[in-house]
């Protein structure tokens, strides 16, 4: 615990001696439960630090299992990619996949300040804000950036739309298939007639991962992912 607190802290003072301590690679998977059927998530995400360069990709994919496969045979694929900086993940492009319908797309210009949407065939460029993420990077941004103890307030996009976001932070153990985990949870504050939800809790002996995704869609349907295993590779790449 000392030790993985002393290098969290080496990250902030330091972004080049920490980024030679950081996994290279991260492979969590999760169980998925809805109302509906169940399902499996599996997530990889990539750190490459080379010649300066600081950057990671993240790949996302959860499909059916069981009888509910035979429902719903497609799968949703997410990527992120982007840069690491102290303040955390900067991605340039984000994609939400689901089966074989058309993705939705997010390209991030940092220079210009924009950020063009791509969904249903319909382009939109916005005004871009400092420290917006995607609906995936947000998942992994506190393994690089500090986490405010009361409240985060993140610029957030899927490829459709870009949105204020706000969350409350508190703590909880939480009871997991791989034991119990020491979690920050963060609460999304929606308006009153909004059936959008979303919690997410973040292991903080493990490097802030995912372990639980809660979320309920426009729809009404309610999805938790909760974490069945994790595997961290260390290995710097030059």
């Amino acid at each position: 615990m000392k030790f993985l607190a002393s290098i969290f802290l080496l990250w902030i003072l330091n972004f080049s001696v920490f980024a030679t301590d950081i996994p290279s690679r991260i492979e969590i998977s999760y169980a998925v439960t809805t109302d509906i059927g169940d399902g499996e998530l599996n997530e990889v995400m990539e750190i490459k630090h080379v010649n300066g360069v600081h950057s990671y990709m993240i790949t996302s994919k959860a499909q059916a299992t069981g009888i509910y496969k035979i429902v719903k045979p497609g799968s949703i694929v997410r990527n992120s990619e982007g840069s690491i900086t102290k303040n955390g993940l900067r991605p340039t492009r984000f994609s939400d996949k689901r089966s074989e319908k058309e993705p939705s797309v997010a390209v991030f210009d940092w220079e210009k300040h924009v950020i063009t949407l791509q969904h249903k065939g319909q382009v939109e460029q916005k005004r871009l804000p400092e420290g917006t993420l995607d609906r995936l990077s947000l998942s992994y941004n506190f393994m690089f950036a500090p986490l405010p103890k009361q409240y985060v307030e993140k610029q957030l996009t899927d490829g459709r739309s870009l949105q204020l976001t706000h969350y409350t932070v508190s703590k909880e153990i939480l009871h997991t298939p791989i034991g119990e985990i020491d979690t920050i949870v963060l609460t999304r504050q929606e308006n009153k007639n909004s059936k959008v939800k979303r919690k997410l809790w973040l292991a903080t002996n493990n490097h802030m991962l995912p372990v639980r995704i809660v979320s309920v869609e426009e729809n009404g349907r309610e999805i938790d992912k909760i974490v069945t295993g994790i595997n961290i590779t260390y290995k710097a790449d030059h």
